[in-house]
């Protein structure tokens, strides 16, 4: 065999061998990217569930926001749903916990339980959605505050699976449950540009 014919196959194998390192990577990079944890895709199935349950009870004057960013002082949230109508201001926090669930109105943290087929059982602590929530409520106010909006804001946990360890008023497990939260005057009745410049407000279009 000629020289000339050890380096073209030399030549082609060290080819291969970059295409296939190319190829490699990518499908790598890819599936990283692609990967997403158990607890994200759940909450964001939930999410998504939830939504949709949520706008089966609206009526034509509501307003739905989803995934508000708002921050106070330098405190951050982000507000699963936020309902604006005549009747008030009115956060929906989803959680889409699969299991049992542990853990009281008054508890920091709450114990999440949950058994695979195979009998193994995995506990994890999660933050109390009450505590969450009523933290949401706060900031979302005072955020309505610095544009002039002294608005009593409501705050509520919807539990997708429907497995809260505790039901109090702040809890919501049913469809009848979200419609008479955010149709029962409180201590707001709020205009029709009103409810339209908080609108604007929480999507930062606000002049």
């Amino acid at each position: 065999m000629s020289e000339l014919s050890i380096f073209a196959i030399v030549t082609i194998a060290i080819i291969i061998i970059i295409i296939i390192a190319i190829i490699g990577n990518s499908l790598s990079d890819r599936g990283s990217q692609e990967y997403e944890r158990p607890e994200a895709r759940a909450g964001r199935e939930g999410e998504y569930i939830a939504t949709n349950i949520i706008r089966k009870v609206l009526r034509d004057e509501d307003i739905l926001l989803t995934n508000v960013e708002i921050s106070y002082d330098g405190r951050k949230a982000e507000l699963d749903n936020v309902i604006i109508n005549k009747y008030g201001v009115f956060i929906i926090e989803v959680k889409n916990y699969a299991g049992t669930i542990y853990g009281k109105a008054d508890d920091y943290t709450w114990i999440k339980s949950k058994t695979d087929p195979f009998g193994n059982t995995f506990t994890k602590t999660v933050r109390n959605p009450i505590k969450q929530v009523n933290r949401q409520v706060y900031l979302l106010a005072k955020h309505l505050e610095l544009y002039g909006f002294n608005v009593w804001v409501e705050g509520y946990a919807f539990f997708v699976q429907g497995n809260s360890p505790v039901w109090c008023k702040e809890v919501l497990g049913s469809l009848h449950d979200i419609d008479k939260a955010v149709h029962t005057f409180n201590r707001n009745r709020l205009s029709v540009s009103d409810t339209e410049a908080i609108k604007e407000i929480l999507l930062g279009s606000y002049r």
